[in-house]
């Protein structure tokens, strides 16, 4: 008997049995699954998209305000007034 029909015949007595019994609670279990995997995802495109919100906000505010360019006027410490 060579292999492929070794294997075409073991297909066949698959085929041929009774399928397994489907486990009760599996329905549940599969929907709680998927809403958990859902909520997931929506939660991670939320944060995404207030991570890219947060990283336009600050280069807009940067480039208006120019933080890097401000000039400080003081170059000393002030004296020290003893009580």
């Amino acid at each position: 008997m060579s292999r492929l029909s070794r294997r075409e015949e073991q297909v066949r007595r698959m085929l041929a049995d009774r399928p397994a019994p489907v486990p009760t609670g599996l329905v549940e279990r599969a929907v709680t699954h998927g809403e958990r995997l859902r909520r997931r995802r929506t939660v991670r495109r939320a944060a995404w998209a207030l991570l890219m919100l947060a990283v336009i906000a600050f280069t807009v505010w940067a480039a208006a305000v120019e933080p890097w360019g401000a000039r400080t006027t003081v170059h000393t410490t002030p004296a020290l007034k003893v009580w």
